[in-house]
């Protein structure tokens, strides 16, 4: 029988989607740097790394009286990189046959050497929450937290899957979904007899349940799943009511907020809108999504006309996006929209780890907290050591 845990083993100081691969997206995100250890640049998880102002519980911070009078940018920042996990003593149960998104029945019978593949990591981050990461042989470029450092890459060009390099790992079952490509070569492993189960591509903070229950129950270990489920759930629950109880009733006194997703060197700007994921982030850090307000759905190249109709108090970026175009004076002069809306007026612009800000997967509730922290309290909030120091206003 699994033995039940407190909450997730390592927290936080407390602690969609196939679209995502067509807008190319990912051929802009980072892929992790051997230099930092799998971490993508200016993530929390590189060494030597601490994070201003997490001494303090998080139900303990001083939000700000109104988040949208604050000036200068901010950096989210994961107290603990590490990718919490689950202990259990359930051994997968195989041979099994499950149902996979496709609609497809897979039988899946040696569950001992695992390759869990998504454009954001997060089918690899579920594997190894759930206690399994010893079985994994292998890693996607957007697999960048610190216990999969090791593994072999198994994509090219950033995301595109290669039959050679997956083959020569020689694994057991195969869990991926429709953001990888291209899908002949899921249809080679099948080929060579291995199993490949396709899962939800949808990534939002309300469906990590969905995810790990998929992945629990490919691999043979539903007790595992449940219990993964339930601390992240748990977590979830305490920093969705500390958050409640420090932002204002009305959602029209929050942040207005978008997610601009930025490669400088691509020439990529995409607003990420209604379903693409960043919406549900936007929601759980008590921030007010604008994208609904102006009928943005999905994930679409950013324009001048819907800057200018959003009118952004605040926006959050990933790290490695804002660097690519050289910080908030170098996105000013790129997207000169953004100068004249109130958040270019007083340079809020939140960001945070490529690998993290959009995983959904076990960390999701220390990447809830973290963002609410550079949101709502930006003096404790960033790297200590960072030449970045929010310059905030008052949070008490």
């Amino acid at each position: 029988m699994p033995r039940p845990i407190p909450r997730l083993l390592r927290r936080a100081a407390l602690p969609a989607a196939a679209a995502l691969a067509s807008v190319a997206l990912l051929a802009g995100c980072a892929a992790p740097s051997a230099a930092t250890g799998g971490a993508a640049s200016g993530s929390s998880g590189e060494a030597g790394q601490a994070c201003r102002g997490t001494e303090i519980p998080f139900a303990e911070v001083a939000f700000a009286t109104d988040a949208r009078e604050l000036e200068g940018p901010s950096t989210a920042c994961l107290a603990d990189a590490g990718l919490p996990m689950i202990e259990s003593d359930e051994e997968p149960a195989v041979p099994l046959t499950v149902t996979d998104a496709d609609g497809e029945e897979v039988t899946v019978s040696d569950a001992s050497r695992i390759l869990a593949l998504d454009i954001s990591g997060t089918l690899a981050a579920t594997v190894f929450g759930l206690g399994l990461g010893d079985r994994v042989v292998g890693r996607d470029g957007s697999t960048g937290f610190a216990e999969a450092s090791d593994l072999p890459v198994v994509t090219q060009d950033g995301h595109s899957l290669s039959a050679e390099s997956i083959l020569a790992l020689d694994p057991t079952v195969v869990l991926t979904d429709t953001t990888l490509g291209p899908r002949d070569v899921l249809e080679q492993l099948r080929d060579a007899g291995i199993p490949v189960v396709i899962t939800t591509s949808e990534r939002r903070v309300d469906n990590v349940e969905q995810v790990v229950a998929e992945v629990a129950d490919a691999l043979g270990v539903p007790g595992r799943g449940k219990l993964l489920s339930d601390a992240i759930q748990g977590d979830l629950d305490d920093i969705a009511a500390t958050i409640a109880a420090g932002i204002p009733a009305e959602a029209a006194d929050r942040p207005r907020t978008i997610f601009l997703y930025v490669r400088g060197s691509a020439n990529v700007y995409y607003l990420f809108g209604e379903e693409s994921g960043a919406d549900s982030l936007i929601d759980a850090v008590g921030g007010y999504d604008v994208a609904g307000e102006i009928g943005w759905q999905g994930m679409r190249p950013v324009t001048a006309e819907a800057i200018a109709a959003a009118q952004p108090e605040l926006v959050l970026l990933m790290t490695g996006g804002l660097e690519s175009v050289g910080g908030v004076d170098g996105l000013l002069e790129k997207v000169p929209a953004l100068a004249t809306t109130p958040a270019g007026e007083h340079r809020r612009f939140v960001d945070m780890a490529d690998t993290e800000i959009l995983g959904f997967g076990p960390r999701t509730p220390a990447v809830v907290e973290a963002l609410a922290r550079a949101i709502w309290a930006p003096a404790s909030s960033g790297h200590l050591g960072s030449d970045a120091t929010p310059q905030a206003g008052s949070d008490d």
